[in-house]
């Protein structure tokens, strides 16, 4: 019989017992066999060459990330107050400012008030009543004087100051100057928390601006943040041509009159309005402080800005045909409501002149008027030419200071 191996049992590379066709046993060499022997090695291989190609990973990975760490660490101000917005970014740390978000509210939030004001309104049958308005001051001296906006003060036949400590104090109006939209007020207080004035002249585009107010007339003390967006903006507020700081700190109604402070804690703007419109954000303006302070020393003093000339007249603007109707006058323009001083009635005005030129220079709308005026010193005479009676006519006029 021809020999046949047959496999009794055992793996593919385990040790088996294999007998002929005559039953006889073959011989088997004891111990492991060389495929299992290489199997061992190569399993214990792989092993060793996985855990330490793991290990030198794990390594790598925790280097990485402490020297990520690092980094970013290197990277955040040493104060742990600091805000963070949505990005990561750390705003103060962003526009190099001196002190957080949290330092320059804590320094003068209690220098920050709540003003409500009172007003008798007519209505279409001559019936009263009275309307209640609201906006914010800045306490710029401790034994109790305050700056808000003309504005918010004006026509009121009552106002109410609330401290940050909800203490509320009937206010005295001082003085005020329509022209830069300036009110300096007055409470019997003393000891009062105080803003200090900074350089509004030192700003540039990018630095923190912190502004504080009354948003919506109820929200006492809100402080929002953000950058000064530009300088010197002209701007036309309530008729008013003015030059103004632009800021993205979030603006209300209500804000009027408060503080818009810099990177040092410092007073560096009144803020005065916000850009209205549902498609409008970010688009807030403040007085510069370096045009508010003089305003304020004079309004101290004597109450009135000195130097500036005034024509002795009340002027209207008769902008649409429905006014000039109403006026009872034949074209759009600025109009004489009456002449005021004996200067003015001197040089021969009278309730119904329309402005033309100001010493050679067009007369478009009452904005023109001030800005023409600016130029113009106190007892100098000028040539105004107006419209009467479908005729032109030349009236020489000597300029007064201007006292209210």
């Amino acid at each position: 019989m021809k020999e046949q191996d047959i496999k009794i049992w055992g793996s593919e590379y385990g040790p088996g017992i294999k007998r002929n066709a005559a039953g006889q046993k073959d011989e088997k060499k004891k111990g492991l066999s060389k495929a299992l022997i290489f199997f061992i090695i190569f399993v214990f291989s792989l092993f060793s060459l996985t855990a330490g190609f793991l290990g030198g990973l794990l390594a790598f990975s925790n280097s990485n990330n402490l020297s990520l760490q690092n980094t970013f660490n290197n990277l955040l101000p040493d104060r742990a107050t600091s805000s963070f917005s949505k990005s990561g970014l750390n705003l103060e740390h962003a526009t190099g400012s001196e002190m957080t978000i949290q330092e320059i509210v804590n320094k003068n939030a209690l220098a920050v008030v709540e003003i409500r004001t009172e007003q008798v309104a007519t209505d279409i049958w001559l019936g009263q009543y009275i309307t209640q308005g609201a906006g914010s001051g800045v306490i710029i001296k401790d034994d109790g004087y305050i700056v808000t906006n003309n504005h918010v003060i004006e026509g009121a036949r009552k106002i109410t100051v609330t401290l940050k400590t909800g203490t509320s104090y009937s206010a005295d109006l001082i003085a005020t100057d329509p022209q830069t939209d300036v009110a300096l007020l007055k409470i019997n207080a003393q000891g009062l928390s105080t803003a200090v004035s900074g350089d509004s002249s030192a700003l540039v585009v990018g630095d923190l601006a912190v502004a504080i107010g009354n948003p919506l007339g109820e929200l006492g003390g809100t402080a929002t943040a953000g950058i000064i967006s530009a300088l010197d903006r002209s701007v036309t507020v309530s008729g008013k041509h003015m030059l103004l700081l632009q800021t993205d700190a979030s603006i209300n109604p209500g804000n009027s009159g408060g503080g818009l402070f810099n990177q040092y804690g410092e007073l560096i703007g009144i803020v005065v309005a916000k850009s209205g419109g549902s498609n409008v954000e970010g688009l807030g303006f403040a007085i510069p402080i370096n045009s508010v302070e003089p305003v304020l020393e004079d309004l101290m003093k004597v109450g009135y800005v000195q130097g500036r000339v005034q024509m002795g007249l009340t002027l209207v603007d008769i902008t649409t045909k429905e006014d000039a109707l109403r006026y009872g006058v034949p074209a759009l323009g600025v109009y004489v409501v009456s002449a005021d001083t004996a200067q003015s009635k001197a040089a021969g005005f009278v309730s119904g002149d329309r402005i033309l030129f100001i010493e050679g220079a067009v007369i478009n709308s009452y904005d023109d008027v001030p800005l023409i005026l600016s130029k113009l010193k106190i007892g100098e005479e000028i040539t105004v030419t107006i419209a009467r009676d479908g005729k032109m006519e030349k009236l020489n006029l000597t300029l007064q200071e201007k006292r209210n």
